[in-house]
């Protein structure tokens, strides 16, 4: 609801175009700082406790830019956002260790196309308010009030982290992993007991856990974890360039009008929430072996912006849009859940900051690459971000999972 006005409201408070823009990266820069942080925090106390603390204060922001009047109030309504907005972060940790590794990436998926949903809903609410007198005040506290109905839920519903049986078999970092599909899990309701004492010392001295998880942290980024961040990085990078100049060289290269190109940007996120419901059929296809669905789908996504590039008609434009909404939904859940695999489930909170931390990274680079393409062309963005899926493609080549020579019919990582 928020979001597509913030721009225009920091505008009328009276901030230069260069004071608004810096506004608007000084969110993304917090969230490429906190993610990891609040994520490694959350292994630490436990995704509920971290899930309602995180909700609360982005609650509080959101009250801030109800009643910021100024530049400086705006700036500072930002501030808890930046850090503590990583709800669905820290919800997507959660549902992990409440399902087993097979019924992951459908549930992931369910997840992501409720939140899409919800950016399609969004600025239709927002967009409607705010032509109304004091209509972006109003959005935000309706945003505040929607952030507490949120804890409320997270307070009251019944509900347990569930724990795999054994910690000792976890996956650790720096270590081979089996992928998806491939790897042994048995799921019970309650721990052992000796993880029940360590989970009650972590519960009474917090703080002292988080130099452990820090460098569990580092261990992370220097594991062999470290082509899947890659891939992710690259395939994000890709998918934004696409968007980057999307209206505009719609425009200039086939004279579409930038609301009908908003209207083909709604059809495309509509398509997107449909992706959710087709992952089930399509991991039961590859037999819920997500790394091979990943490759599957990049080639599929590097294929599309290929054509889109060269397109020299608006019905191919059409078509490479439609079928992009499927791959790229389909492969950001698949990442998402090679990640949780090869991380272990007891710092799945860290390995889903890391993963957002690169996509803030992402977000970061890809303004500036899709400035230096569009001078040279208005197809620049989308053909670079063609080659970067082609990079991504040939890293997952190069990693492709084979069968291990002690004849388990377990799968490693080559």
């Amino acid at each position: 609801m928020v979001v597509p006005l913030m721009n225009l409201h920091v505008r009328s408070l009276g901030a230069s175009p260069i004071v608004a823009g810096i506004v608007g990266s000084s969110y993304g820069i917090l969230q490429l700082f906190s993610s990891t942080f609040v994520g490694c925090w959350s292994d630490v106390v436990g995704k509920r406790t971290s899930l309602l603390v995180c909700i609360l204060l982005s609650a509080l922001g959101y009250l801030l830019l109800g009643v910021s009047t100024n530049v400086f109030l705006f700036v500072l309504a930002r501030v808890p956002v930046g850090i503590f907005k990583h709800t669905l972060s820290i919800s997507r940790a959660l549902l992990s260790d409440l399902v087993t590794e097979k019924e992951r990436p459908l549930v992931l998926g369910q997840f992501n196309t409720a939140s899409s949903i919800g950016f399609i809903l969004g600025p239709m609410v927002g967009g409607y308010l705010t032509e109304l007198e004091g209509g972006f005040y109003l959005t935000a506290l309706i945003c505040f009030s929607v952030f507490l109905l949120n804890a409320g839920l997270v307070w009251l519903l019944p509900w347990s982290e569930a724990k795999l049986s054994s910690t000792k078999n976890s996956p650790r970092w720096g270590q081979n992993h089996a992928p998806l599909g491939k790897t042994d899990y048995t799921l019970q309701g309650a721990a052992t007991t000796p993880v029940a004492t360590k989970n009650e010392k972590m519960a009474q001295r917090p703080w002292l856990e988080v130099p452990s998880a820090l460098q569990d942290m580092k261990s992370l980024l220097f594991s062999e974890m470290r082509h899947i961040f890659l891939v992710r990085l690259l395939m994000g990078v890709a998918v934004m360039l696409y968007y980057s100049n999307f209206v505009l060289a719609l425009e200039e290269r086939f004279g579409v009008r930038p609301k009908a190109s908003g209207y083909l940007i709604s059809y495309s996120s509509a398509l997107g929430t449909l992706a959710g419901f087709a992952l089930g059929p399509i991991l039961r296809l590859y037999k819920h072996n997500s790394q091979i669905v990943l490759l599957h789908s990049s080639t599929l996504t590097c294929t599309l912006l290929l054509l889109y590039s060269t397109a020299c008609s608006m019905v191919v434009v059409v078509f490479c849009s439609t079928l992009l909404s499927f791959s790229t939904s389909i492969g950001r859940t698949c990442v998402t859940d090679l990640q949780l695999s090869m991380g272990g489930a007891q710092a799945s909170g860290t390995v889903i900051g890391v993963g957002q931390s690169v996509t803030a990274v992402g977000r970061i680079i890809a303004p500036l690459l899709s400035g230096v393409a569009q001078e040279v062309s208005p197809c620049g963005p989308p053909s670079l971000g063609a080659a970067l899926a082609l990079v991504a493609i040939f890293l997952m080549s190069l990693n492709k999972p084979h069968a291990s020579d002690d004849g388990s019919g377990k799968l490693k990582c080559a």
